[in-house]
């Protein structure tokens, strides 16, 4: 399974990207914002998941998130914003965006672990 994290802090994508890969994620992905992130969904194809922040230069998530959904080469890609927006008002307009899934930070590897199996991947296939 392949994933693709999105997030401006360097730290944050090491500690995504070392709980996606304890989950059996083997390719995993990263970029510091939405730009750099299409350009990386255009080199390595869909991925099953991509994690997403909100806040970040350049391309916002949320504007990632409408990019994503208009491509339909990217219909598989599963959409999970974790960010600090905590308002209800963002997480709706997430999801009506395309985002698939909402988990704000400070998280736990298991509410992670609880969306991951709320998108069929709690328990990723090594391919």
């Amino acid at each position: 399974m392949k994933a693709l994290v999105v997030d401006d802090s360097r730290v944050m994508r090491s500690i995504l990207k070392k709980f996606l890969a304890s989950e059996g994620f083997l390719t995993l992905v990263e970029a510091s914002d939405g730009a750099e992130a299409l350009e990386r969904l255009n080199e390595v194809g869909a991925v099953d998941l991509a994690l997403v922040d909100w806040n970040m230069p350049r391309m916002n998530g949320l504007d990632f998130v409408l990019a994503v959904r208009r491509n339909h080469a990217f219909d598989g890609v599963r959409l999970m914003m974790v960010t600090t927006e905590a308002e209800a008002t963002q997480m709706a307009r997430a999801l009506e965006a395309g985002a698939n899934e909402y988990v704000m930070k400070p998280f736990t590897t298991e509410i992670l672990r609880a969306k991951l199996g709320i998108l069929g991947l709690g328990t990723p296939t090594h391919a």
